[in-house]
């Protein structure tokens, strides 16, 4: 358990395991390194894996800055460097794939791998009674949600609990926030999985667009799989945006992805 200084910020991480490429992993928005507890352990069997809580989240104290996926992902690029390696392999979650995706578009050169779980690469891909709640998304909402676990956990480990309404107002901030990150996504040459429920909060047509803007779905793969892309793409079925992460076929889909020797 330890602190980064990274951007001005004082970037919570957690260390499990060993090995050459960190696991980088990456929670969705309101949570925190801890969403992933379940499969930690399963990871750290054979490899390094580093949880974190992004800025304002957790164990991470806010500081004077919006809730930005790049100035997140500068913080991710800065954690590396603090850990001493060259390559890691990054691993999010919703708001966490969004700070994901912009450290592979934005840090190319130290990535190895990329994980995408169920995250859009532009805002309207998701449902419009999703992107209608986050249009909803504001301070009203830090009180009722006081009634919700993820107010629990955040109270339980943050260094200034009362930071809760901001941390509220800056997420609805962002929610609000348009982006299309369409034409940075089509020249990723990084091996990416793209993962996503079968009962998503994105729409089908847009994981079908991401998986094609990463090359896949162009052509047959052939029977030797010779023509397969690098990337990859896997639909959870009996899932939705809100439990994939928590579904036991989470892992055999991103072990494999992850230690794979070389991939086409």
């Amino acid at each position: 358990m330890s602190y980064a200084d990274v951007n001005g910020l004082a970037l919570y991480f957690e260390e499990h395991g060993d090995g050459d490429v960190p696991l980088i992993l990456l929670h969705g928005g309101l949570g925190s390194g801890e969403t992933f507890g379940a499969i930690v352990p399963s990871l750290a069997e054979h490899r390094r894996v580093v949880t974190v809580d992004l800025q304002g989240h957790g164990r991470t104290a806010d500081i004077g800055r919006p809730f930005s996926t790049a100035s997140m992902a500068d913080d991710i690029a800065g954690l590396a460097a603090h850990l001493g390696v060259e390559r890691v392999d990054v691993l999010g979650y919703s708001f966490g794939g969004e700070v994901a995706l912009r450290t592979a578009i934005q840090h190319p050169d130290i990535m190895r791998r990329l994980v995408v779980i169920s995250t859009p690469f532009k805002r309207d891909g998701s449902h419009p009674e999703v992107l209608m709640r986050m249009d909803e998304f504001g301070p009203h909402l830090a009180e009722p949600f006081k009634q919700a676990p993820f107010y629990e956990s955040y109270t339980r480990v943050a260094p200034r609990p009362e930071d809760w309404p901001v941390m509220i107002e800056k997420t609805g901030e962002r929610l609000k926030t348009d982006y299309d990150w369409s034409a940075e996504v089509a020249k990723l040459e990084i091996p990416t999985l793209l993962v996503f429920a079968d009962a998503d909060s994105i729409r089908p047509d847009h994981i079908v667009e991401f998986y094609g803007l990463l090359g896949g779905g162009h052509r047959d793969a052939g029977v030797d799989g010779s023509a397969r892309p690098a990337s990859r793409l896997a639909v959870i079925p009996g899932t939705t945006h809100y439990d994939v992460i928590f579904s036991p076929v989470l892992l055999a889909v991103v072990t494999p992805f992850l230690e794979a020797s070389a991939l086409p």
